[in-house]
C-alpha cells in the first residue's frame, strides 16, 4: 500500500513537472534561436549600409577588411557581392572574388529587395549554421549584397545546458517529493498495518499487539479505537463461551447421571403398566445427554487451537470399517471399502475417526437390511492439471435420501430429515463439517447414483501446500470425538 500511494503520488508530480518544464524548454528554445536571428539580421543590416556607402564613395578595396573586422568581431563570416551577384569579399574563403552567386537563392532574393533568414546543414563536423542575406540599398539601386552566416552550436549548447537545468530542477522536485510522498504514505500506512497485525493476531484468538489508537489521521486513529474495543469485546466473549462450555460440560454431566440412576431405582417399584413410559423416559434422557455432549464437543471445537497434522486415510478407514463391521451385521447390512491414496491429508488429531464414526452410524441409521454402505477413497486431479490436490471420502448408502433443500439444510444445528427416527441429535453433520474444516476440507452430500445419499468429504493432501496455520486443541477434538453422531 505504501508503495501504491508513492507511485500514484510521484506520478502526479511527473505530470505536473512535465507539463511545466516541457513547454518551458520549447519557449525557451525557439526564443533563443528568434532573438539570434534578430541580432544577426540587424547586424548584417548595418553592415550592408556600410558596404553600400563605401560602393558609393568608390572604396570597394575596402570591403574585404571590413567584412573580416565584422566576422572576427560577431564570431560569423561575412561574403558581400555587388548588384550582379558577383563575390566582392568571402572571410570563409569558399567563394573567390569575381565569381557569380546570382542564382543562388538566398543571393537572388536579396538582389531584388528582399532580405532572407534561414537554417542550412553542413557536413557532421561543421554541424548546423544560421545565414541571413540581406540587400544593401533599396530596389531598384540595390547596390550590394551582405550574407553572414554564424554556428548554431554555441547556441544549441546552450539550449542543452537549459534542459539539463531543467532535468535536474525536475529531479530534485521528484527526490523532495519522494521524501515527502514517502513519509505521507508511512503515516497513513502505518497505522493500517498495525490494524492488518491486529486482525491476523484476532484471528488466532488473541491480540498481544493491539493497534495504537494515537498515530495516523483521524479517521484512521478512530477506526484504530473502535477496533480495540470491538476486539476486546469479542475476546470477552470468547472466553466466556469457552468457560461456559466447560463449567456446563462438568456440571450438567453429574444432574443428568443422577436423573437416570433414580429412573432406573424406580423400575422394581412401578407397576408393568408403566414400564414402557419408563423406557421412553430413559430414552429421552440419554438423548439428552448425547445432545448436550454433542453441544459442548462443537462449542469447544469452535474454540480449538492444534495444527493439522498428516494423516493415512487408508488406514484410518480401513481401521473405522472394522469397527463398525459388528454393528452392520446386525442389521445385515454390508461395508464395502474401495478405492486409495497413497498421499496422507490433513487432518486434526481424532478428526479422521469421529467423520467416519458419524458418517457410518447416519448411513446404517437408514439404511435396510440387505443393502450396502460403500467406504470409497479416490483422488481426482486439480482442475487443468493431472496432479491430484484434495483426495475424497465417498460414505455412500443406498437408503431414502434426501431432496435438494434438505441436503442443503443437514448441516445446520438441530435439523433432521422428515423421514428420521427420533433417535438423533441433528448436531452429527455439523460437527462432521467442523472437524472437516479445521483440517482445511470441505464436506457435501450429493444424491447418490443408484439412489441413496453419497457423503463427500474432501480433504487436502499434506504436500500439496503448506501445513495450516489453523490451531485446534486436541483436548476438545478427544471431547468432540466421544460425543454421539446423529444427523
Amino acid at each position: 500500500m505504501t508503495r501504491r500511494l508513492l507511485l500514484s503520488h510521484l506520478s502526479l508530480i511527473l505530470l505536473v513537472l512535465l507539463a511545466l518544464e516541457v513547454p518551458f524548454g520549447v519557449f525557451y528554445a525557439r526564443s533563443e534561436l528568434a532573438r539570434f536571428s534578430r541580432t544577426a539580421e540587424q547586424g548584417a543590416m548595418t553592415l550592408a549600409e556600410v558596404c553600400e556607402d563605401k560602393m558609393e564613395h568608390g572604396l570597394t578595396a575596402d570591403l574585404p577588411d571590413l567584412a573580416l573586422a565584422y566576422g572576427r568581431r560577431t564570431g560569423g563570416t561575412v561574403l558581400v557581392a555587388d548588384r550582379r551577384g558577383v563575390v566582392l569579399a568571402d572571410t570563409a574563403a569558399h567563394a573567390v572574388a569575381g565569381k557569380d552567386l546570382s542564382a543562388e537563392p538566398d543571393i537572388s532574393t536579396a538582389l531584388h529587395d528582399h532580405p532572407t533568414v534561414g537554417t542550412r546543414g553542413a557536413p557532421p563536423a561543421d554541424g548546423e549554421f544560421l545565414f541571413v542575406t540581406v540587400p544593401g540599398g533599396s530596389n531598384p539601386a540595390v547596390a550590394c549584397v551582405v550574407r553572414t552566416v554564424y554556428a548554431l552550436g554555441p547556441l544549441k549548447a546552450r539550449v542543452r545546458t537549459a534542459w539539463l537545468v531543467l532535468a535536474a530542477v525536475g529531479l530534485g522536485v521528484l527526490a523532495a517529493a519522494s521524501l515527502i510522498g514517502f513519509a505521507l504514505a508511512r503515516s497513513i500506512t502505518r497505522p493500517v498495518q498495525a490494524l492488518e497485525r491486529a486482525t491476523a493476531q484476532l484471528a488466532e484468538g488473541r491480540i498481544t499487539d493491539p493497534p495504537a489508537a494515537d498515530r495516523g489521521p483521524p479517521e484512521l486513529r478512530r477506526l484504530a479505537a473502535s477496533f480495540t474495543r470491538t476486539a476486546t469485546r469479542l475476546q470477552h466473549l470468547l472466553q466466556a463461551q469457552h468457560a461456559f462450555a466447560s463449567d456446563v460440560s462438568h456440571q450438567l454431566k453429574t444432574p443428568l447421571t443422577s436423573l437416570r440412576l433414580r429412573l432406573e431405582n424406580f423400575e422394581p417399584h412401578l407397576a408393568p403398566c408403566a414400564g414402557d413410559s419408563l423406557d421412553k423416559a430413559l430414552g429421552e434422557l440419554e438423548r439428552l445427554s448425547r445432545m448436550v455432549q454433542g453441544l459442548l464437543a462443537l462449542a469447544r471445537l469452535e474454540n480449538a487451537e492444534i495444527r493439522a497434522e498428516a494423516a493415512d486415510l487408508d488406514a484410518v478407514v480401513s481401521d473405522r470399517a472394522d469397527i463398525w463391521t459388528a454393528f452392520a451385521d446386525e442389521q445385515q447390512v454390508d461395508i464395502i471399502v474401495s478405492g486409495s491414496t497413497s498421499v496422507p491429508v490433513l487432518a486434526v488429531p481424532g478428526a479422521l475417526e469421529q467423520i467416519i464414526d458419524n458418517l457410518l452410524s447416519n448411513a446404517l441409521r437408514v439404511s435396510a437390511p440387505g443393502t450396502s454402505v460403500t467406504l470409497a477413497v479416490i483422488t481426482p486431479p486439480a482442475p487443468g492439471t493431472r496432479t491430484p490436490s484434495m483426495a475424497e471420502l465417498h460414505v455412500i448408502d443406498q437408503g431414502p435420501g434426501m431432496t435438494e433443500a434438505e441436503r442443503h439444510r443437514a448441516f445446520d444445528r438441530f435439523w433432521r430429515a422428515p423421514h428420521a427416527d427420533h433417535d438423533g441429535t441433528g448436531l452429527g453433520l455439523p460437527l462432521v463439517r467442523h472437524l472437516t474444516r479445521a483440517g482445511g476440507g470441505e464436506v457435501t452430500l450429493e444424491a447418490a447414483p443408484g439412489g441413496g445419499l453419497d457423503a463427500v468429504v474432501r480433504l487436502r493432501h499434506a504436500e500439496s501446500r503448506v501445513q495450516q496455520d489453523r490451531l485446534v486443541t486436541t483436548a476438545d477434538v478427544d471431547t468432540a470425538a466421544r460425543s454421539t453422531p446423529a444427523r
